[in-house]
This record gives structure tokens, C-alpha cells and sequence, in this order.
């Protein structure tokens, strides 16, 4: 749901569906090269699962200190690119 603002009124999530480009990395000197989130190691899989799993974002920001608020939005934004570009959209019925 998208407030006037042109953020998601229910993660606060910027509209640029790249915005996750500037805090997830890979760096193969870092957790073996998986996506981690800048300046720290934890893994964009983790924190993928854990919202996965029902935890909220302030369950993960406990579990993960070292993380932003915007990091856990950029993880949301990379998902959701992921699916756009790995998934076939289903055509719009036609409505008779």
C-alpha cells in the first residue's frame, strides 16, 4: 500500500526497487562470498529467513544489532526485485 509519500506505508520501504544496491554486498572475503549487508556479516539469507519465519523487523534489529532498519528494508526490496525478475507474471484475465 503506497502512502502519498511514495513509500510503502507498511515497511516504510522507498519506492526504487534497487535500493537494496548500496547496503547488500558480496565480497568474497566475507562469509564466503554470500550477500552480507555493508560493514557487517550477516547474511542477506538470515535475514530473509527470519522475516520468512514471522519475526518482525524489530525482532531482527535485536537479533542482529549491527543492522539498520534500512538494512531489513533492503533485504524486502532485494526479494521482492528477485521475484520480478525470476518469476513469470501470470497474464491479467480478461474480464468479460
Amino acid at each position: 500500500m503506497m502512502s502519498t509519500s511514495g513509500k510503502d506505508s507498511m515497511s516504510g520501504a522507498s519506492a526504487n526497487p534497487k535500493s537494496y544496491e548500496d547496503r547488500i554486498i558480496r565480497d568474497p572475503q566475507v562469509c564466503g562470498g554470500e550477500p552480507v549487508f555493508r560493514g557487517t556479516r550477516v547474511t542477506l539469507r538470515t535475514v530473509l529467513a527470519s522475516l520468512a519465519a514471522g519475526d518482525v523487523v524489530e525482532e531482527v534489529l535485536t537479533a542482529f544489532p549491527s543492522l539498520k532498519r534500512e538494512d531489513v528494508q533492503a533485504a524486502i526490496a532485494f526479494a521482492a526485485a528477485s521475484a520480478e525478475e525470476d518469476l513469470p507474471v501470470p497474464p491479467v484475465p480478461q474480464v468479460r
